[in-house]
């Protein structure tokens, strides 16, 4: 029997995989229904894209982790409950209404006490961490505007060590990425980053495409050499 490949039947798999695999992951269920019930943007990352933010930090043993982009702090509740009680991390957001709800979402997961919300502009804020002589963070996750990605990325490498673990969400985009004159703002500032990671040596990168409940779209990882 031929199989019909639908986005429908691409949720289905996720919901398949959710079911499974998530089920004893309560704390971040319970913050995704405070989101969803505050209207939060549906534009968080799926549930099972959460698990392997928190498996990847896991498996890097990160205890410095910097967010850009909180929104309703559920990918910040993930990775903070991978990298455990004893570890920090900053998330950046410039949406006070995002940021209200996110403090709740925190609250909701007990993680509070290790987070630290900072408001304004992610460029704004990441430059503040360097010039006050941030200590070097074992994992950054991206996923703010992504015309501002080439930059983000600039002051990521600042804010770095050898070993240091850069994620990118989003990076598809329904295929877009492909579109070399796209007038998109976002498009112009994914294919930059991506020549910008392709010529930096200090970089190990690859890329790959998802799909699922959130559609096309994709991640993209790199590590800084040694």
């Amino acid at each position: 029997m031929k199989i019909q490949i639908t986005p429908e039947r691409y949720v289905a798999v996720d919901d398949y995989f959710n079911r499974l695999l998530l089920a004893d992951d309560t704390i971040p269920a319970k913050v995704l229904a405070h989101c969803e019930a505050h209207a939060m943007p549906a534009i968080q990352v799926a549930p099972n894209q959460g698990k392997l933010l928190n498996l990847l930090v896991r498996i890097k043993g990160a205890k410095r982790i910097l967010e850009l982009g909180t929104l309703g702090a559920y990918s910040t509740v993930w990775m903070a409950l991978g990298m455990g009680p004893d570890g920090r991390l900053i998330t950046l957001d410039f949406d006070e209404n995002y940021v209200k709800v996110a403090r709740e979402s925190l609250r909701i997961a007990a993680v509070e006490d290790r987070v630290e919300i900072r408001v304004g502009r992610a460029v704004d804020s990441m430059q503040a961490l360097i010039d006050e002589g941030a200590a070097p963070f074992d994992f950054i996750f991206m996923d703010a505007d992504k015309e501002n990605n080439p930059r983000y990325l600039e002051l990521a490498l600042q804010l770095s060590a050898p070993s240091t673990v850069i994620v990118a969400d989003n990076v598809v985009r329904q295929g877009q990425i492909l579109d070399a004159h796209s007038d998109g703002s976002n498009i112009k500032g994914l294919r930059r980053f991506f020549d910008d990671m392709t010529g930096n040596p200090a970089l190990s990168a690859t890329a790959f495409q998802t799909v699922g409940s959130k559609g096309w779209d994709g991640l993209s990882i790199a590590i800084v050499n040694g």
